[in-house]
């Protein structure tokens, strides 16, 4: 799951409220800090957080049975309360996509 060599993409929901760096900066920490370190389902979750004004990626395992399971990345992208809550990473084997959790069959 999620190797880097497959196609990329992120939904148009999500660009329209999460700036590409910040999009390539999710796949950065994918590839960079998860990838051998956690066990990666094919869909991953982030929330953003507010750290002193810059934006923190919190990742979580939310199907593992310890939910305390994840790390939090610090980034120097500032902080907006116009940034989604969570943002989610789904691989479906082929294709990798950044969607926003209301773009889910779930909700």
């Amino acid at each position: 799951m999620f190797e880097s060599h497959h196609a990329r993409y992120a939904s148009y929901s999500t660009v329209a409220v999460l700036p590409g760096d910040m999009i390539d900066a999710v796949w950065e920490i994918i590839d960079d800090d998860l990838q051998g370190v956690f066990p990666l389902e094919n869909l991953l979750t982030f929330r953003l957080h507010n750290n002193q004004g810059q934006t923190t990626f919190e990742y979580v395992q939310t199907d593992n049975e310890d939910a305390s399971l994840g790390a939090a990345f610090d980034t120097n992208f500032a902080y907006s309360g116009n940034l989604p809550k969570t943002v989610l990473a789904y691989d479906d084997g082929d294709s990798q996509i950044i969607i926003l959790p209301s773009e889910t069959a779930g909700h």
